[in-house]
């Protein structure tokens, strides 16, 4: 996005991401412990003054992109949950833009794929290196990605919320932007897969320089995946729940997006059967007959 500004505002497309909402933009929406003193009214001001500006300029979308809006991942680590404080931060945000927010665009991914990523993020970042009883609790939990919907769209009340599955659209920003803005995105960087968590090859490597020993990836080649096989399949499960529930209309506070342009699977790796659907079915040679 920031490699094809000029080409995307001749559309009449703006991005901010991060090296535009953290220099300041956003200072203040939050609460800050540390000052004692609320600085939402200036960070409304600021926000809104840059907003009149972009519709001065001719600019019909903009598109906001920053991670951390919804929360960290080091607060989701450290809680092992799904973003569990993404209804009172994204309800900080929504008056800052005075209505002007027409879509909420979020991004769905296995849990336990998303876990194993984050966690090896997270590794790469200088954090230590999880122990099973921290992926125990990430097994546990109970907040699946329906509560992180619901959550979000009583935050945003009245922006549309699309839900764009990670399997579909991971690596392909072109399509990304499609499914947001509904335009065609400039030809220059279109594949790229930015901060990829590292494979376990590159996890050993870090942990080495570290001087931090590692037997669990001992032998281990290609993905980190840190859950056992039960454990895969109640993560999966879940994830199953929650894209049934999407598919089935998710309450009619959110929208499941598929890229019908795609031409390749989507990555799933399974890190063992999932006993769950059609293919179960077929496995086991019969269909469940009505009584």
């Amino acid at each position: 996005m920031t490699r094809n500004r000029s080409a995307l505002r001749a559309k009449g497309v703006m991005y901010w991401g991060p090296p535009r909402t953290r220099s300041g933009l956003f200072a203040g929406i939050q609460p800050n412990t540390y000052t004692g003193r609320s600085t939402q009214a200036r960070a409304h001001g600021r926000i809104q003054m840059q907003l009149d500006r972009a519709a001065k300029d001719g600019v019909k979308t903009l598109i906001v992109s920053d991670e951390n809006m919804i929360g960290s991942v080091r607060s989701n680590l450290r809680c092992r949950s799904l973003y569990p404080a993404i209804g009172e931060r994204m309800a900080r945000f929504a008056p800052a833009f005075e209505g002007r927010i027409s879509r909420v665009v979020l991004n769905t991914r296995a849990q336990d794929l998303y876990w194993a990523s984050c966690s090896a993020y997270g590794v790469a970042r200088g954090h230590p290196m999880l122990r099973a009883v921290a992926f125990d609790g990430m097994t546990a939990s109970t907040r699946s990605w329906r509560d992180v919907i619901t959550d979000l769209s009583c935050a945003v009340d009245g922006a549309d919320v699309a839900v764009l599955p990670f399997e579909r659209f991971a690596g392909r920003p072109d399509a990304m932007l499609r499914a947001i803005a509904g335009c065609d995105a400039p030809k220059n960087g279109t594949d790229e897969w930015l901060n990829r968590a590292p494979n376990t090859t590159e996890l050993r490597e870090i942990l080495k320089a570290r001087k931090i020993a590692a037997p669990e990836l001992d032998g281990v080649i290609g993905r980190w995946h840190p859950f056992d096989a039960a454990q895969t399949a109640a993560l999966r499960e879940d994830y199953a729940d929650d894209m049934f529930w999407l598919t089935a209309g998710a309450d009619r506070l959110a929208t499941l997006t598929e890229d019908t342009a795609r031409t390749r699977a989507g990555k799933i790796p399974p890190a063992g059967a999932i006993n769950k659907g059609h293919n179960h079915d077929i496995q086991e040679r019969h269909m469940a007959q009505p009584s």
